[in-house]
């Protein structure tokens, strides 16, 4: 049994690792998440529970059950194409500040080159391994760190809710189709234009990778929804 010690902000605690349950398969469409249950695994009270609960649905993780409480939703096609619309249009913009910051300072740059490779390198060792997991939480530090290297104390906070959302759709589909090195050939491209400066590239190589990873998401699909998915309805 995992037990959570009374801490400050003990219902953020168990929201992510929900989360991260979720996005790691471990929690799949349709499970039920019982609140009595739940506050007896981790060993607290029901409201923290409810708490963490209801931000689970708002990010629309989890929905309602009818008398059986609330369960994992399944994902929406529709709403994976809104979140990553939106993620398309902060990774661009990122990118773009970070490659002005970056010319502005040959040693920042060289910097950004070394800290970014190295993101790059572990993610392509996941790839290598066939970790879902290692493979998408690299992914996720990847782009935070050029919204961390944008200078944009905004940028995080404005991408983390689609992120939550788009972790799980990347880790079901890894489980489904492996993921192709070309992806993280696609971030060196994105890293060499911001820190050779050139933020005009670097925004277009950004947008550029979100829209292919959507066409890899759809790929996934079949039927009604690729065809609901493509249309935006």
């Amino acid at each position: 049994m995992s037990v959570i010690r009374s801490v400050p902000n003990l219902s953020d605690q168990i929201y992510q690792l929900v989360v991260d349950e979720i996005c790691d398969g471990v929690l799949p469409p349709g499970a039920p998440l019982v609140q009595e249950r739940l506050a007896e695994r981790f060993g607290v009270s029901r409201q923290p529970i409810q708490q963490a609960t209801a931000l689970l649905k708002a990010d629309g993780l989890i929905e309602e059950a009818g008398k059986r409480g609330m369960r994992v939703a399944s994902l929406d096609i529709a709403s994976m194409r809104h979140h990553y619309q939106l993620r398309g249009a902060l990774d661009a913009l990122a990118a773009r500040l970070a490659a002005e910051t970056a010319a502005g300072s040959a040693a920042l740059a060289r910097d950004l080159e070394k800290r970014g490779g190295d993101i790059i390198s572990r993610g392509l060792k996941a790839v290598q391994s066939g970790s879902v997991r290692n493979q998408v939480r690299e992914e996720t530090a990847f782009h935070f760190f050029i919204y961390e290297v944008s200078g944009n104390p905004l940028m995080a906070k404005s991408a983390e809710p689609h992120w939550r959302y788009l972790r799980r759709a990347m880790g079901d589909r890894l489980r489904e189709t492996p993921q192709p090195e070309a992806i993280w050939r696609q971030h060196e491209e994105i890293l060499a234009a911001i820190v050779s400066g050139k933020p005009d590239l670097a925004a277009a190589r950004a947008e550029k990778h979100v829209a292919l990873a959507t066409e890899m998401l759809v790929e996934t699909f079949s039927g009604e929804q690729r065809e609901t998915f493509r249309a935006g309805r």
